[in-house]
């Protein structure tokens, strides 16, 4: 054979090879099944492809003060935002998902919510004369990001020793859950502590929560209302609803379908203002929702993944499907916190799942990625998220992904958590 006989068939070989990407492997060589133990075919992993208009974003949680510091002075508080979007721009980052209502509470002035306690250190006191969601906003358009406004529907604490009676009693005067303690579920989780939630059932409680988005949705520029995955408490909450359930089921619905009616109630009530206030006002603000990243098992549910995980349909009572169907979402970011080999929730299998649920609607998806397991569990290797996004790039339904959360890619906690992120954004780097 020739010399440029030889050239063109090395070449030729090397385009294939690059088309039909690499299979995925472990660190012993071994071929990653696609589904755990729900199938066992190989993933071929492209390489990264770039595409115009790609969403990437980062939640930056505020509650126990995770990603963003307590602030006694608006110079403080800026300082420190100005500096995460200094970091955003520069990695490649499109979007800000900064919590604003962590604990039914507030980070922004609110005629019907106190300040949080994770804006000052004090519940109730905030920064006198400066309204922080209004810098932000202000100032992530200003670097040229979108701004999405995370809110915990119904979470007023994290876990407590203290009773029901004696921790509405440490919340400010006008705060929801105090004025109203028959609209809140105290719930075990275990070691003689609770936790404690707005009862979604209640009409009141919907209520109050459609005021709390108009409100935001007034008084701001943001770009999205983004909700994450707290709906009904991963925990048992037993029958702490059950007088909910008497009083307000004229339909007789089984307990379980009557959790899930309360959620869709409120998806859908949003999705209805929000369509409306945008109509009205020339606005596109967008909804979004962070569900758990297992809708259903298909063992379970004939139209669910194959996956063997809790799911949220039965869980959290949250129908995240059905709201992308309906399409009463604008895009949807499920948490995939799992790794490729995942025996029971496969990355690969996960997103190609949501990928297919966005099909046809015109709702988008954006995959929630989980920077924080690196380092905490061995079998995230240092190419893991890198591998995601490549993966994601595969796949045109996939619009984009959300890493969780903000200190872990800037302030990593451990050498292969570093490496990981840093592998991840080199792909982002290279096809700028």
């Amino acid at each position: 054979m020739k010399l440029y006989q030889r050239a063109l068939l090395l070449i030729s070989l090397l385009i294939s090879c690059s088309a039909a990407g690499e299979i995925l492997r472990d660190g012993k060589g071994k071929a990653v099944r696609y589904g755990g133990n729900y199938s066992a075919k190989t993933i071929d992993l492209p390489s990264y492809r770039h595409r115009s208009g790609e969403f990437r974003g980062v939640w930056v949680a505020t509650v126990n003060n995770i990603d963003f510091p307590i602030c006694k002075t608006a110079e403080d508080f800026k300082k420190a935002y100005r500096k995460i979007l200094q970091n955003l721009q520069k990695a490649g980052f499109t979007a800000i998902i900064f919590q604003v209502r962590p604990c039914a509470d507030a980070f922004y002035a609110s005629s019907l919510h106190p300040w949080s306690i994770y804006l000052t250190g004090t519940p109730g006191r905030g920064i006198p004369g400066f309204d922080p969601l209004k810098f932000m906003v202000e100032e992530t358009h200003r670097f040229g990001l979108e701004f999405h406004a995370w809110l915990n529907p119904f979470r007023v604490s994290l876990e407590t020793k203290l009773s029901k009676e004696q921790y509405l009693a440490t919340l400010p005067k006008n705060h929801f859950a105090r004025l109203n303690p028959h609209l809140v579920l105290a719930y075990p989780i275990g070691d003689g502590k609770i936790a404690l939630q707005l009862d979604p059932g209640a009409p009141q409680v919907r209520s109050h929560l459609f005021l709390t988005i108009r409100e935001l949705v007034r008084n701001y520029r943001i770009d999205a209302i983004h909700f994450d995955d707290y709906f009904y408490p991963y925990h048992d909450i037993g029958n702490a609803d059950a007088e909910t359930f008497r009083r307000n089921n004229p339909n007789k619905l089984t307990l379980g379908n009557w959790r899930r009616e309360n959620v869709d109630r409120i998806i859908y009530g949003i999705h209805k203002r929000l369509t409306e206030y945008n109509r009205v006002k020339g606005t596109r603000i967008r909804f979004g929702i962070s569900p758990f990243g297992i809708w259903a098992n298909a063992g379970n549910r004939r139209e669910g993944s194959l996956t063997g995980g809790k799911e949220s349909y039965y869980v959290n009572f949250a129908d995240s499907r059905k709201w992308v169907k309906q399409q009463w979402i604008d895009y949807i970011a499920p948490q995939i916190y799992w790794h490729f080999g995942h025996p029971a929730a496969a990355y690969a299998a996960l997103a190609d799942w949501w990928g297919k649920q966005v099909s046809g609607t015109k709702v988008k998806l954006y995959t929630g990625l989980a920077p924080y397991r690196l380092g905490t569990d061995p079998q995230w290797n240092c190419n893991e998220l890198a591998n995601q996004l490549r993966y994601n790039s595969g796949n045109k339904n996939i619009a984009g992904n959300i890493w969780f959360s903000y200190s872990k890619i800037f302030s990593p906690v451990n050498a292969k958590q570093k490496q990981a992120v840093e592998k991840a954004l080199k792909l982002w780097r290279r096809s700028r």
